[in-house]
């Protein structure tokens, strides 16, 4: 089992924990101890690129402690040069080889994002503009099948391909990443966190 497996592995274990509400990382995963030893320096067996949503916590999420996960959190889990440069950093100086791009149900930016391209206003922030700018190429084709007459059949769709867009991007847009991709054992996948359920679905990516 490669490094990137094993840390798929427990990533899911650390998940399904979560989502019973057993988690079983000790206090001292996260206490003194374990703070004043990781003082010179990390070795995160993940990077999360996941959404800055405050109900998708990515240590809670994986039941993980302190120095466990490299943690990069945006609105809507899009990629810009400063996401893929965070990326690059913990793969190449931590030898992280698993990234997961985590999107959740209901995402807030990728429905502005839908409200935007069905009913256009503007409204915004340049700043806030450019996250729906991001989502957009991955969601608008949505909207020419017939999930455009079902609202939350709609969303769904395009959180997911949101994610895929995202890890996509981190695969191909990047010589650092393709490089360890194709020699160094890198993975990159994508998931999706459930609101209701707790569970994450690793859907993109994912080895057979």
């Amino acid at each position: 089992m490669s490094a990137a497996t094993e840390a798929l592995a427990r990533l899911r274990e650390g998940n399904e924990r979560f989502a019973r509400g057993s988690l079983e990382v000790a206090p001292e995963a996260s206490g003194a101890e374990r703070r004043h030893a990781l003082r010179e320096g990390q070795s995160p067996f993940a990077v999360i690129l996941g959404c800055s949503d405050s109900r998708v916590p990515a240590e809670l999420v994986f039941d993980q402690g302190l120095g466990d996960l490299f943690v990069i959190r945006v609105a809507g889990n899009v990629v810009a040069p400063s996401q893929v440069g965070s990326v690059e950093f913990a793969a190449e100086r931590f030898g992280t080889r698993l990234v997961v791009v985590l999107g959740h149900s209901r995402c807030g930016a990728v429905q502005a994002t839908l409200d935007e391209l069905t009913r256009p206003a503007g409204a915004g922030s340049p700043n806030l503009r450019a996250i729906v700018e991001r989502i957009r190429p991955a969601v608008e084709g949505l909207l020419e099948t017939d999930l455009a007459a079902d609202p939350e059949r709609l969303t769904q769709a395009a959180v997911r391909a949101n994610v895929r867009a995202s890890a996509d991007h981190l695969r191909h847009g990047s010589a650092i990443l393709e490089r360890l991709i194709a020699d160094e054992g890198l993975l990159v996948v994508g998931a999706e966190y459930s609101l209701d359920t707790g569970l994450v679905d690793f859907f993109d990516g994912v080895p057979d």
